[in-house]
This record gives C-alpha cells, sequence and structure tokens, in this order.
C-alpha cells in the first residue's frame, strides 16, 4: 500500500471531511501508515525511496496533529474552503467578544498578584474553557449548515481563546516555579 503525499489529511485517514472525526479511526490509521513509512523499514533501501519514507512520514505526522486538534481541524477545514483566516491583519470581530476578551485578559493579567493565585488561575481556565466549549460549537454547527463566514468568525474567537488559555498556563507555570 502506496501513501499518496498530494492527498488531503482526511482521504490520509479515510475520513469523512467534517469536523466531528472518528478518534479511533485517526489513530488506527496514523499507527498503521506510521508501521508502513516509518524510515527504519527504508534502511537498506534506495537513496529516493528514503527520502521518499522521510516525506511520507513527516506528512502523515503532520495530517495527525492537524487532525487530532479540534481548532487546528477547524483550520484546516477552512483552508481546504479557501476560507482565510487573516488572524494577522483582519483586526475586525464582535464588539461582544473583544470586551469579553479584554475582560479576561486583565483577570488574566492579575492572577499573580491575587490573593490566592491558583484558586483565580483555575477560575480563569474554567472560564475561558467555558467560551472555547461554547465558540467550537458555534463553529461545529455553521461549517456543518456551509455557513463559512459565521464559521470563519468562530475559529477566530477560538484562536484568541486558545491564546488566553495558554497565558493562563504561562502563569500557572510561573507560579509553580516560584514555589
Amino acid at each position: 500500500m502506496q501513501v499518496d503525499l498530494s492527498s488531503n489529511y482526511f482521504e490520509l485517514f479515510a475520513l469523512q471531511e467534517k469536523f466531528e472525526i472518528d478518534e479511533v479511526q485517526l489513530v488506527r490509521r496514523f499507527r498503521e501508515l506510521q508501521r508502513m513509512t516509518h524510515p527504519d523499514k527504508f534502511a537498506s533501501a534506495s537513496d529516493a525511496e528514503k527520502r521518499w519514507s522521510v516525506q511520507a512520514a513527516a506528512h502523515i505526522n503532520s495530517a495527525e496533529q492537524t487532525l487530532s486538534k479540534p481548532l487546528s481541524r477547524a483550520i484546516y477545514l477552512l483552508q481546504r474552503r479557501d476560507v482565510d483566516l487573516a488572524v494577522e491583519t483582519d483586526t475586525r470581530m464582535a464588539p461582544e467578544f473583544l470586551m469579553m476578551q479584554m475582560e479576561l485578559r486583565e483577570s488574566i493579567e492579575s492572577l499573580e498578584t491575587a490573593a490566592d493565585p491558583y484558586t483565580a488561575a483555575q477560575a480563569a481556565r474554567k472560564e475561558v474553557d467555558q467560551h472555547i466549549e461554547q465558540t467550537s460549537e458555534a463553529f461545529r454547527i455553521s461549517f456543518q449548515l456551509e455557513e463559512l463566514s459565521t464559521a470563519r468568525e468562530k475559529a477566530r474567537e477560538w484562536q484568541f481563546l486558545d491564546k488566553l488559555l495558554a497565558e493562563i498556563r504561562d502563569t500557572e507555570e510561573r507560579l509553580d516555579s516560584d514555589y
């Protein structure tokens, strides 16, 4: 069985091209593809076959990384439909979202000086997680309905929320290292 390096990630893993995926199928197919293409298996092969093995393994790993994470899968789905997220240049967002984001960012910035920083960090994480859950569900519905502009907006909001979650994790790590 040959791996087609030009196949999209869903084709590669024999998955339907949609937001909800069969995660068991993803893991099963990933392991199967890894076994088939692992560079060690090509140790005595020609240079061209060794190169192909390395390229195939990289393609498979990239595909698995993309499809296994809901946010990256959402972005990939939009890219497959030529929807540009333009996160760096398009700063327009719903005013309600911007206000909520500013409030969350302020609470995250004050975590380290809170009376109980661990409890405050836990509360901030829970709040951001809830927003991510709501936003990912809104993405799923709008994408399923082929409302790509709404799906794009929700994916962009999700990216911002994901960054806030990373900031909370960074703060928690700093708190842990200080003690």
